[in-house]
């Protein structure tokens, strides 16, 4: 190992992914996010995997992410869940589909179809069903469906909406009104159209808990990653993000790090250096023996501040030289830790790991 990589391991994102797919019915379609770099792990690099094992669709946020899925030979579709205004060109040039949230983006959308002269393009209509962050409330529908009535360019899809809470059953009253709501909602769009039209409401906690609400197609975010807020046990981290020790030394006295933080005692430490700090991802607040790290299979407290390029783990009485490999996280410590150190979720400490990390596909 060069420097730091995140290591994806396909077998572990497969079996992530076999584990989702068999709560699913056949015809039930599964589209896999790989918005913000695949949650930290390779945008490009997830959906191609993603869409050897059979993936139906792909999520990304905005355009230009969907664009570099393009670029990179994805071929399966890609929804635009925020495309927000002026892009819709971009979107439609590049065979992209977009999330319709509002009165406004229909219109726009359906002005820029007119403009290229084309007569049908499938695009996916956002509700808002409790979230209370984008798409069309209840009250919008009338003027929704007139003017898809009016701008027949405008192909649904499918329509949609995104659960607030699925993963904590004290909201699962909520849950079901949310599920409730859509149905009948969706329904309301659905029936003044002439063609199918999909239904989706489940993200990977829905799948896991509300798999009766599966419709049409889910969707499958951080779950694919390897964390579950059901039963984790279930799933494996599917990225391990290490870096080589580059030195070693023993300290018998004085301090370690920028502002003395890290404190020798009276018998001396050793300490290694890994060549990580917060501008890979390494959350600052990691240091001063907060969180250990993995070295030859035994867990070595970090000792004083985390440094931008740089950390120091405590290594005493552990077999250590330059070039052993050193796990941030990955099966040990789990991703849950770290975030549970830095008070987060997953998908912060996923999506804090910096482009300088080297993104690699193993097994």
């Amino acid at each position: 190992m060069r420097h730091a990589q995140l290591k994806i391991s396909r077998s572990k994102l497969l079996h992530n992914y076999n584990f989702f797919r068999s709560k699913l019915k056949a015809q039930t379609k599964l589209l896999v996010l790989v918005k913000a770099n695949g949650y930290g792990a390779g945008d490009t690099e997830i959906a191609k995997l993603c869409e050897d094992f059979g993936a139906d669709y792909f999520g990304v946020a905005h355009p230009v992410e969907g664009i570099k899925l393009k670029k990179g030979g994805i071929k399966k579709p890609i929804i635009v869940l925020t495309p927000g205004f002026g892009y819709f060109g971009e979107i439609i040039d590049n065979s992209l589909e977009p999330s319709l949230i509002n009165k406004e983006a229909l219109l726009e959308m359906a002005e820029e179809l007119k403009k290229r002269g084309i007569d049908s393009y499938p695009v996916h209509i956002k509700l808002d069903t409790g979230m209370q962050r984008v798409g069309f409330e209840k009250e919008a529908l009338g003027s929704l469906n007139d003017i898809l009535k009016k701008h027949p360019q405008l192909m649904v899809k499918s329509v949609f909406s995104h659960l607030a809470a699925a993963d904590e059953s004290k909201h699962d009253d909520f849950t079901r009104s949310q599920i409730k709501k859509f149905m009948e909602m969706s329904q309301e769009i659905i029936s003044d159209l002439s063609y199918p039209v999909m239904r989706h409401i489940l993200n990977s906690s829905g799948i896991e808990r509300f798999t009766d609400a599966q419709m049409d197609m889910v969707r499958l975010g951080i779950g694919i990653y390897g964390t579950s807020y059901v039963d984790q046990t279930k799933l494996k981290p599917a990225a391990t993000f290490a870096a080589p020790v580059i030195q070693v030394k023993q300290v018998n006295e004085g301090t370690v790090g920028y502002g003395r933080h890290g404190i020798v005692g009276e018998k001396g430490k050793t300490i290694a250096t890994i060549p990580v700090g917060y501008a890979d991802g390494v959350n600052r607040h990691l240091g001063r023996g907060v969180v250990s790290f993995m070295v030859n299979g035994k867990l070595a407290p970090t000792i004083g501040n985390i440094c931008m390029d740089t950390l120091m783990i405590d290594v005493t009485g552990i077999d250590v030289r330059p070039g052993d490999e050193v796990t941030i996280f990955g099966d040990n410590p789990h991703p849950s830790v770290i975030a549970a150190a830095l008070k987060t979720i997953t998908y912060e400490v996923f999506t804090s790991v910096s482009s300088r990390v080297e993104r690699v596909i193993t097994d």
